[in-house]
């Protein structure tokens, strides 16, 4: 079964010592199935690869090579987000727009979320998304 895929997990991909059993079995999952990201997927893993880069935690050729893995996998990217949907759902959960942009796809999708960020987890128990696991 698809999954949509959290930039927390890919994080935790990125950096060595953000290590997760969560982050290992959605890697294991990319072998036999697909993820869906939002469009914000990939400004977020760029900017946390930058920041990384910034604070010496990793360099640029770090990047490239973490970015050269990521387009191997098979992470399909929703071309639009439904706004008012989005909104709706960060005022229902108290999100950022960006996780309600998570909670959004996984629930158009019906298919679980692979996420580390502990309220997204609770908002997506609470809308009834099923566990990833």
């Amino acid at each position: 079964m698809p999954f949509v895929l959290d930039a927390s997990i890919s994080a935790a991909w990125a950096l060595a010592d953000e290590s997760s059993p969560l982050a290992d079995e959605a890697q294991e999952r990319l072998r036999n199935d697909y993820a869906l990201v939002p469009r914000i997927w990939w400004y977020e893993i760029r900017n946390l690869l930058i920041v990384n880069e910034r604070r010496k935690r990793i360099t640029a050729d770090d990047t490239a090579t973490f970015l050269r893995i990521l387009v191997a996998y098979p992470i399909h990217h929703e071309p639009a987000e439904e706004e008012n949907e989005v909104l709706r759902i960060a005022r229902r959960y108290q999100l950022s727009f960006y996780d309600a942009a998570y909670l959004s796809l996984a629930a158009r999708h019906r298919v679980p979320l692979a996420t580390l960020d502990q309220a997204l987890q609770s908002a997506a128990a609470s809308a009834d998304i099923p566990p990833f696991a």
